[in-house]
């Protein structure tokens, strides 16, 4: 019988949370869900200086936003409570302790200074700097001299001599490192607080983790993982290294590229759903080749076979396109509650919304619907509706000095003066009452109106855009531009 799937995903809570962090997120997440799985989220906090509960938090909350839930971890609880590394350092103890009475891992007593001198050394003659075992076959008269030194030690392990190193990654398959580059490696540190490395295997493995899936970045880490794990007896998990994330220069991924939060994407009104389909193309395809796939079928169809190892590129014009698909399936209300904080983040809405204030914004969006890749974008397309009417350009101050452009604006204001009603449906009707009687149509009575209304030379419907600002208003910016 096939054991069940076990992954985990384990943030540093050290900064915001990263775009690529979210994909190895939901790489995990969509295996575990596909396979009926368990997903555990463990915080890796041992970097002391750097790590708050702060980031922590804003890692959960991320996840959350993006759907992607876990079985075991943080606030969930589970047998290996708990799960947040700087909580468990008994337990790292207690297999340290076991790693020094059966003589595979010892005390170092090497300085900064003295370890420097001798990687120099080695760099000097051409060689690789591993740790020259200075310290690995001390005597307790030694120890003792260094203790009185006032030297405090740190934890090295053996690793074994000559050895190939190796292992199946699930995305670039056959991988292997020679141990004589690794040498014998810290494992706890002076402080004793443990590395990473030494962190990470011990919790994996009291977890049952089965699936070690994260970023390429990691697999340099992986062989010493793996004398940890032969060191301590550990059945080893498989591992796949999913590739980095590239911006559309083919560089790494930075601000420089954009937004690189998940939190920041969030702020800008792009949905959940939007984000997951788009990380989940950064490195897998389907055997559909399809762009837009639900969550459900996302679950459905991932599989580890289908994550390549070439690099992911960013593309924000991609994001977009999926983002506005997903933006023109949402209903009116949903809508409204993703441009609401947007428009109130402008100052245009104020924090206690009225029902008339919601009316407005449900009109505004769904006058702008068709022109929104995400959320913030209705500041600028919606500002003509709540601030005064912009400065025209040369181009536009052109085409409203031209006869036909006078003789629209002064034909429709005048059909405003005497609306019979204030309705949207109205004012457009009487765009086309104006085309009749004028014999003016296409750009010459659309783009001088446009102009005029919202300092725009193309746009949404008028008759919507005429309703949104008020009659009154709309009046008084084509008095002013005839």
């Amino acid at each position: 019988m096939t054991e069940p799937v076990r992954v985990r995903f384990a943030p540093s809570p050290t900064g915001p949370f990263h775009i690529g962090g979210a994909r190895s997120a939901l790489f995990n997440w969509l295996l575990a869900k596909n396979t009926n799985g368990s997903l555990i989220l463990r915080i890796e906090d041992t970097d002391l200086e750097r790590s708050t509960r702060e980031s922590e938090e804003n890692i959960k909350a991320a996840l959350r936003w993006l759907g992607i839930t876990w079985d075991e971890g943080i606030d969930v609880g589970g047998p290996e409570e708990p799960y947040r590394q700087s909580e468990r350092l008994d337990i790292y103890r207690r297999y340290t302790e076991q790693l020094l009475k059966e003589g595979k891992a010892y005390r170092c007593y090497c300085t900064a200074e003295e370890l420097e001198a001798s990687r120099q050394k080695q760099l000097d003659e051409g060689k690789t700097p591993v740790y020259d075992g200075h310290c690995a076959h001390l005597t307790p008269e030694q120890e003792e001299e260094y203790k009185k030194e006032g030297r405090v030690p740190t934890i090295r392990l053996r690793c074994p001599q000559n050895e190939t190193l190796s292992f199946e990654d699930l995305v670039r398959g056959h991988v292997s490192f020679e141990s004589n580059g690794v040498g014998d490696f810290i494992i706890v540190k002076s402080d004793g607080m443990p590395v990473y490395n030494y962190g990470v295997v011990i919790d994996d493995a009291r977890m049952q983790i089965t699936h070690v899936i994260r970023a390429e970045e990691h697999l340099s880490n992986t062989p010493r993982q793996l004398v940890i794990y032969r060191a301590l007896g550990f059945k080893e998990p498989k591992f796949g290294h999913i590739s980095l994330i590239l911006g559309k220069d083919h560089k790494k991924m930075s601000k420089r590229h954009g937004a690189t939060a998940v939190e920041q994407y969030k702020n800008m009104g792009y949905l959940p759903e939007a984000i997951i389909n788009f990380l989940a193309l950064l490195g897998w395809s389907s055997p559909e080749e399809k762009e837009i796939y639900s969550v459900e079928e996302l679950i459905q169809q991932f599989s580890m076979d289908h994550v390549s190892k070439n690099p992911a590129v960013f593309d924000i014009d991609k994001l977009n396109w999926i983002n506005f698909h997903y933006m023109q399936n949402l209903s009116t209300d949903e809508l409204v509650d993703i441009l609401l904080p947007q428009l109130q983040k402008a100052g245009f809405v104020s924090a206690d919304v009225s029902t008339k204030d919601r009316a407005k914004v449900a009109e505004i969006g769904e006058l702008y619907r068709k022109h929104l890749s995400y959320g913030e974008q209705i500041i600028e397309l919606a500002r003509p509706l709540y601030e005064a009417a912009p400065e025209l350009t040369e181009e536009m101050q052109g085409v409203l000095s031209q006869d036909t452009s006078k003789t629209v604006l002064e034909a429709y204001r005048a059909k405003l003066e005497n609306a019979p009603e204030d309705t949207a449906e109205y004012y457009k009707a009487a765009i086309k009452e104006v085309q009749k009687e004028t014999g003016i149509k296409g750009k010459d009575l659309y783009m001088p109106l446009r102009i005029a209304l919202i300092g725009a030379m193309h746009g949404p419907d008028i008759g919507g855009l005429v309703h949104s600002m008020g009659k009154t208003e709309a009046i008084s910016r084509l008095s002013q531009k005839q």
